[in-house]
């Protein structure tokens, strides 16, 4: 019998799948290797499973298993084994390996080691659903459809398209009722044979990843150092980053980062805003491309949403309603076009998006008001912390990317007097006094009364303007009121070992697996410590990011968009979470800005200079990362083990600032 359809929020369990991407494309394995139809299994394009089964049978029976592994975001490898010679004892004689592709390649190699020729026959049995992935995650997919035999293969066609498996060399019989390919092989003794199998949808065009392209947005960046998981770390997330890419459809010059694999394969604009903006040490090309797209999107119709960028709400747990994520991604644009001017976006791209940040601090200007708080734009919403610093920090540098841009206006004046009361206010209200020198609530109640609860959204607070060159602009928090989160945020009710708990063990509610009550979400780790870094907090910064580098070595250096938050223990691991995404944008751009916050990169390039700000204390000891950009031209940059930060590659002019 079927299994029962799941309801829409249960998802079938990813955080044991092999999942190779390059966008379009994915491929979903277990570590056995053979594709069964079961669960998310198979080979998929623009989110539908164009193959679901694909088994390898061997002299009859299924090779077993012996190993399982990544070999780039886009490949994984399966090795099995199985003994065919009789008599000859318990050792395996031929070795079945097989790579595949998220382009819909496969290849199968047989390699004999029995001491005789060997003859074998190989079966190959296929089937695909067509089925779209949503389908899929609703326990909601049909039976396989019927096979009809094709070009040196099998093809299957129902209302919405038609996949086809070309085989080479073309199969000795292909069955279309039972979908089974076969050949018979002569192998001596050490030979090989190899089988490749095609997959594509028919009438799409051949897939052409961004990732893979000689014009990808994203610097190949290396790292080194002391510690031997930092160079595995940066080659993945520089990696996965390039198999998320994807491309405008209508503009196909224009590029940004979906959200993540396998479920969120489309664009989230503030997550890809979020991602761009921390990838900004590996070029500015992301960051317009994306900028650019969003910008379409903005709601140009009159109304109190004029000038916003629109988002889907996301959920924010128990103790607070769905937050709006356009609210998010509408203050994130300006100030990501204000950070990817100082790494060197070109003039004529800031131009170009400079109305559009306009439109969207004048959204800000508008929503405010008479008031000093950005409230939620519900009716009876509440005033969350997190968005408060999210309008600080976009009024701030966007101030200043009017300025600097020569667009003196009433606007840029506004931005910082209204920033300037907000900061006045926000220490009042948003600060809950206690024996332990006091915390910021979550929000505000419509009524000024605060949601107590403590979590890992106050880490925006830190948050000034990480990735932008000058001074840092001044935070919504005192400096006492800064040292008491800090040290909040080291504590083992927050730091779980492994990264950032979404919220603390000390809090009504816990749940070390909550996506907002308890589970370590990676961008807010990384926002974490680079946050205390550049408020001068490096203890604490330090053992976060050594927390966060464990649990990438645990997860194989591909770090999910979130994992349990149970404390860490002596020879123990992170506990996945089973529907987070992996690889995510955020995840990915996560590991970048991880790795090169010890050097503390902070650049100026209309202005000629770069600045480093190195954590002294070296948390990972020596480390050294190359191929970044500046300005369109390489830099790099190491820290030695006495915290010295040294340029090792720079554009000529670049001058180091102080």
């Amino acid at each position: 019998m079927p299994p029962a359809p799941r309801s829409s929020g249960d998802l079938p369990p990813a955080h044991t799948a092999m999942i190779c991407v390059a966008l379009p494309c994915l491929a979903i394995s277990t570590e056995q290797g053979q594709l069964t139809g079961h669960g998310l299994e198979g080979f998929y394009r623009a989110g539908r499973r164009i193959l679901s089964r694909c088994q390898v049978r061997v002299a009859g029976r299924e090779p077993l298993a012996v190993q399982a592994r990544m070999t780039a975001s886009d490949q994984a490898r399966f090795t099995a084994a199985l003994r065919v010679t009789p008599h000859g004892g318990p050792d395996p004689d031929v070795v079945v390996e097989r790579t595949r592709c998220a382009d819909g390649a496969e290849r199968i190699v047989l390699r004999s080691f029995a001491a005789r020729p060997l003859r074998l026959p190989v079966e190959v049995a296929l089937g695909a659903d067509l089925s779209d992935i949503a389908a899929i995650a609703s326990g909601a997919v049909g039976p396989e459809l019927p096979a009809s035999v094709g070009d040196s293969g099998l093809r299957w066609t129902c209302a919405t398209g038609t996949s086809s498996v070309t085989a080479d060399p073309p199969p000795a019989d292909a069955i279309a009722s039972a979908g089974l390919l076969r050949w018979d092989f002569d192998l001596p003794p050490g030979g090989s044979v190899c089988v490749e199998l095609k997959v594509r949808l028919e009438g799409a065009g051949p897939a052409r990843p961004v990732g893979r392209a000689a014009t990808s947005p994203l610097a190949a960046a290396r790292a080194t150092g002391d510690d031997p998981r930092v160079p595995a770390l940066m080659a993945t997330s520089v990696g996965d980053l390039q198999a998320l890419l994807v491309r405008d459809p209508s503009h196909p010059t224009d590029t940004y980062l979906a959200a993540g694999a396998p479920w969120r394969c489309g664009l989230a604009p503030a997550e890809a805003l979020a991602a761009a903006r921390m990838t900004l040490p590996l070029g500015t090309r992301l960051a317009a491309g994306t900028l650019r797209t969003l910008a379409r999107t903005q709601i140009s119709h009159e109304g109190p949403r004029h000038g916003m960028i629109p988002g889907p709400r996301r959920d924010a747990g128990a103790h607070l309603p769905p937050g709006c994520t356009g609210t998010e991604a509408t203050l994130l644009f300006p100030v990501l076009l204000a950070e990817a001017r100082r790494w060197g976006l070109p003039e004529q791209d800031t131009e170009e998006l400079l109305p559009t940040a306009e439109r969207c601090l004048s959204w800000l200007r508008a929503a405010v008001g008479e008031g000093t708080y950005l409230r939620d734009p519900q009716p009876g919403g509440p005033v969350r912390c997190e968005t408060q610093a999210h309008a600080h920090r976009a009024a701030l540098l966007g101030a200043d990317l009017l300025d600097a841009c020569g667009r003196a206006s009433p606007d840029a004046a506004w931005l910082r007097e209204w920033a300037r009361r907000l900061r006045a206010v926000f220490r009042r209200d948003f600060w809950l006094d206690d024996r332990g020198g006091g915390r910021p609530p979550a929000a505000l109640t419509p009524e000024g009364r605060p949601v107590p609860h403590f979590g890992a959204s106050a880490v925006h607070l830190l948050d000034t303007g990480l990735l932008g060159g000058g001074a840092a602009a001044p935070g919504l928090l005192d400096k006492v009121q800064t040292e008491s989160l800090a040290r909040l945020l080291g504590s083992p009710a927050m730091d779980s070992g492994w990264g950032l708990r979404a919220m603390s063990t000390k809090e009504p509610g816990y749940n070390p697996f909550g996506h907002r009550s308890g589970a370590v979400r990676v961008h807010e780790t990384a926002i974490a410590v680079a946050g205390l870094a550049t408020a001068g907090y490096e203890k604490e910064a330090g053992a976060l990011l050594r927390g966060a580098l464990a649990a990438a070595e645990a997860f194989g250096h591909r770090l999910p968009e979130m994992y349990a938050g149970g404390q860490r223990t002596e020879g123990g691991a992170p506990l996945p979470h089973p529907a987070a995404c992996r690889p995510a944008a955020t995840s990915a751009a996560a590991g970048v800005l991880l790795l090169t916050t010890p050097a503390g990169i902070r650049p100026d390039a209309p202005a000629g200079t770069i600045t480093l700000r190195p954590l002294r204390g070296a948390p990972l000891g020596e480390i050294g990362v190359t191929g970044l950009r500046v300005a369109g031209d390489p830099f790099s940059v190491r820290v030695s083990r006495l915290g010295l930060a040294m340029v090792e590659e720079a554009a000529d002019g670049l001058q180091l600032g102080v």
